[in-house]
C-alpha cells in the first residue's frame, strides 16, 4: 500500500533537496507540478520507516559520506517508479538522471523495512552498490554484505512464497500435508503475511487462528473460489460473506485473497485500533477481530504511519519523562501510608484514657475502701452504679495509685490531640499525593510535567525541585473539546488547572463535573446561557471517569453540580473542593464520540 501510495505521488517528481536529519534517517524534499512534497525513510533498527510528512526537519551542519553521495548522483534526478519487491518488505525507488557526460542514466534506491536489518542501499543500473547508510561486513552477515562494489541482492526468506502467486491447487495440498496451526501456517508459508494478518485472514474465514491445519481438508470441488491473479480479480472477486457453505479450507483460502485483494486493489481504507486512548495495531485493511474496539481510519498510509507512530512516540515519551517523577509518587505514597498506619495504631492505643481517669477519680473517691498491699480493687462507679475492677501497684497507697493513673491519662490525652492532628494531616497529604499521581497519568507534554514538578516542591513533598535547571516549555493547558451542539468542555489535567478552570473559567450556572469520592481532573461543561441536552451530561460525565484514577472501571459513579455549587475547602491544596446539593449518574469512563478536541 505504501508503495504504491508513493509511485501515485512521487512518480515524475524531481528531487530538489536530500538531507540526513540522524545518522539513519534521509529526508528528501521533491517539487511535482509545482507541489512541493517530502520523503521521510529511517533504517532506525529500532522503527524503521517510510512514508509522506509535511513535516520539515534540520540538516546537520555537515553532511554525512552517504548523503553527500546521493547528492552527487541523483541530487536533482527524476522519480520514476516506486515498487515493492515482489511481497518482501523492500521498496526499489528508481531515479533517472544525468552522468557525468550529461547522458541519461538510472540509479535505484533500495528501501529495506527489516527490523534490526533495516538499510538505505544506493545502487547503479546494474545493482552494483554505490553505499549504504549501513555498511554490512562478511563478519556482521554471512549471508550478504553491503559494500560499495558488491552486488545487491535481496535475501529471500527461505521456503516462502509470494501469496499472490500461490494456486489454488499448491494451497490445497499443503493444507492437507502439513500440521501446524493456521497462524504457523499462513506465517509461514507466505512472504509479508504476520501473526496479526493471519489471525484476521482465519477471523474472516470463521475459525480459530489456533486451530491445527489437520482439521482441514481440501478445497471444495464445487466452492465458488476467488480468481488466482490480481489481473483475473477486477472488481468481481467474491468475499467469504458471498461464499455458499464450503469447507474450511474454502474459506481461509478466500479470506486470504480477500485480504490480498484489499490491500492491493485498496478496497479497505488503512485503520489503527486505538486501547485507552492509544495506538495498539494497524493494518491496511480493516481488522474485524477488533470490531468493537475503537479505530481510526485512514486514506493515505502515509497519514496513517505518521499518525500511529508520533501517537505512540508520545505515549513512550510520556512514560520516559514521567517515570522517574511516578517512582518518587509510589515512594512518597508507600510512605505515607506507612506514616498513617501507625499514627492510627497510636491513636488506638489510647482508647483506654477514660478509663484511666475514671480509676483514678474512683481511687480519689473511695481511698479507705481500698486495702493496702492488693494488687486491684473492686469499686462501685458513682455513674452507673455498677463495679469496676481496678488494677493496682500494692506498693503504692490509693491516692498514689490515683495519681498514677491521672498522669496515664494526661500523657494520653495529649498523645490523641496530637496524633488526631498528624492523622488528619497525613490523610490530606495522602489525597494530595494520590490527586497528583491520577494527574501524572494523563499529562502528555513537558509543560504537564513540570506542572506536576512544581507542585510536589511547592507543597513541600520535595526539597528541590525534581526538574533541576529550568528548562524553557511552553505553557501547559487544559484539555478542550466542543460537542457537536456548540458545547465546549474543558478538562484540567493537574490540581492548577482544576482550580483555575473551577473558579475562574467556570461562572456559575456552568456544570462542574467529577468521579465520585477518587482522584480526578475537574471537567467544566460552559453553557453560555443554554440548557445542556442529556448526551452532553452524558459526554462530560463519561469524560470525568475517564481522566480519573478510575480509568479501567467498567462502571463509575460521576458526581456534578452546577458551579454555583462548589466552595473551596479551606486550607487545602488547589483543586480540592466541597458541594452538598449534587447529582450523580453511573458510566462507563470512556473517550465519547460526538466530541473534537480542539488544539
Amino acid at each position: 500500500r505504501i508503495a504504491n501510495e508513493l509511485n501515485r505521488e512521487l512518480r515524475g517528481a524531481r528531487i530538489k533537496k536530500i538531507i540526513q536529519p540522524q545518522k539513519e534517517e534521509m529526508l528528501f524534499t521533491v517539487n511535482r507540478e509545482k507541489e512541493t512534497k517530502r520523503l521521510f525513510i529511517s533504517a532506525n533498527a529500532s522503527l524503521p520507516l517510510i512514508y509522506l510528512t509535511d513535516e520539515n526537519r534540520l540538516a546537520p551542519a555537515s553532511a554525512p559520506n552517504f548523503c553527500m553521495v546521493l547528492r552527487k548522483h541523483i541530487g536533482s534526478g527524476i522519480i520514476s517508479d516506486v515498487v515493492q519487491i515482489q511481497n518482501e518488505r523492500v521498496i526499489k525507488i528508481t531515479v533517472d538522471h544525468l552522468d557525468e557526460l550529461g547522458d541519461p542514466a538510472k540509479k535505484f534506491l533500495y528501501v529495506e523495512i527489516m527490523g534490526k536489518h533495516s538499510n538505505l542501499i544506493f545502487t547503479d543500473a546494474n545493482d552494483k552498490i554505490i553505499d549504504s547508510i549501513k555498511h554490512i561486513s562478511a563478519l556482521q552477515s554471512s549471508v550478504r554484505e553491503v559494500l560499495p562494489g558488491r552486488e545487491y541482492f535481496i535475501p529471500f526468506q527461505e521456503g516462502k512464497l509470494d501469496p499472490y502467486m500461490d494456486s489454488r491447487e499448491d494451497f490445497s495440498e499443503a493444507i492437507r500435508t502439513q500440521n501446524t496451526t493456521l497462524t504457523g501456517f499462513l506465517c509461514g508459508r507466505y512472504m509479508g503475511i504476520a501473526k496479526l494478518s493471519a489471525t484476521e485472514i482465519a477471523y474472516r474465514a470463521g475459525l480459530d487462528a489456533d486451530a491445527s491445519t489437520g482439521i482441514l481438508s481440501g478445497l471444495d470441488a464445487d466452492a465458488v473460489l476467488p480468481p488466482v491473479t490480481l489481473a483475473e480479480a477486477g472488481s468481481n472477486a467474491p468475499t467469504v460473506s458471498e461464499m455458499p457453505v464450503a469447507s474450511g479450507a474454502a474459506r481461509l483460502y478466500t479470506a486470504l485473497q480477500e485480504v490480498l485483494y484489499a490491500v492491493a486493489l485498496e478496497r479497505e481504507d488503512s485503520e489503527i485500533i486505538m486501547v485507552d486512548g492509544v495506538p495498539k495495531e494497524y493494518a491496511p485493511f480493516h481488522l474485524h477481530i477488533y470490531e468493537d474496539a475503537e479505530s481510526e481510519t485512514y486514506a493515505s498510509v502515509s497519514k496513517l504511519l505518521f499518525a500511529y507512530y508520533s501517537e505512540r512516540n508520545k505515549a513512550t515519551n510520556n512514560k520516559q519523562r514521567s517515570g522517574d517523577v511516578k517512582k518518587l509518587m509510589l515512594t512518597l505514597i508507600d510512605r505515607t501510608k506507612k506514616k498513617l498506619a501507625l499514627q492510627e495504631k497510636q491513636l488506638s492505643d489510647t482508647a483506654k484514657m477514660d478509663s484511666y481517669m475514671l480509676y483514678g477519680n474512683l481511687l480519689t473517691a473511695y481511698p479507705y475502701q481500698v486495702p493496702a498491699g492488693v494488687l486491684s480493687v473492686e469499686l462501685e462507679d458513682y455513674n452507673t452504679g455498677k463495679p469496676v475492677k481496678i488494677p493496682l501497684d500494692k506498693d503504692l497507697s490509693a491516692i498514689e495509685n490515683a495519681t498514677r493513673y491521672f498522669d496515664k491519662y494526661n500523657k494520653m490525652k495529649r498523645t490523641r490531640d496530637a496524633v488526631d492532628e498528624q492523622i488528619v494531616t497525613s490523610r490530606e497529604q495522602l489525597a494530595h499525593l494520590e490527586s497528583i499521581l491520577a494527574n501524572l497519568e494523563i499529562c502528555d507534554s513537558d509543560a504537564d510535567l513540570e506542572m506536576i514538578r512544581k507542585e510536589l516542591f511547592e507543597y513541600g513533598f520535595v526539597k528541590k525541585n525534581p526538574a533541576g535547571k529550568k528548562k524553557r516549555v511552553e505553557k501547559s493547558r487544559p484539555l478542550h473539546f466542543v460537542t457537536a451542539d456548540g458545547f465546549h468542555i474543558y478538562v484540567g489535567k493537574n490540581n492548577y488547572q482544576n482550580d483555575e478552570l473551577t473558579f475562574k473559567l467556570a461562572t456559575g450556572n456552568d456544570w462542574w463535573f467529577h468521579a465520585k469520592q477518587i482522584p480526578g481532573s475537574h471537567v467544566i461543561v460552559r453553557t453560555e446561557g443554554r440548557k445542556l441536552p442529556d448526551d452532553v451530561f452524558e459526554i462530560a460525565a463519561a469524560l470525568a471517569g475517564y481522566y480519573s484514577s478510575g480509568r479501567s472501571a467498567e462502571k463509575l459513579e460521576i458526581d456534578y453540580v452546577e458551579k454555583k455549587n462548589i466552595k473551596r475547602t479551606p486550607h487545602t491544596p488547589p483543586g480540592f473542593v466541597i458541594y452538598y446539593t449534587n447529582y450523580s449518574m453511573t458510566i462507563h469512563p470512556a473517550l465519547p464520540e460526538g466530541v473534537t478536541a480542539i488544539e
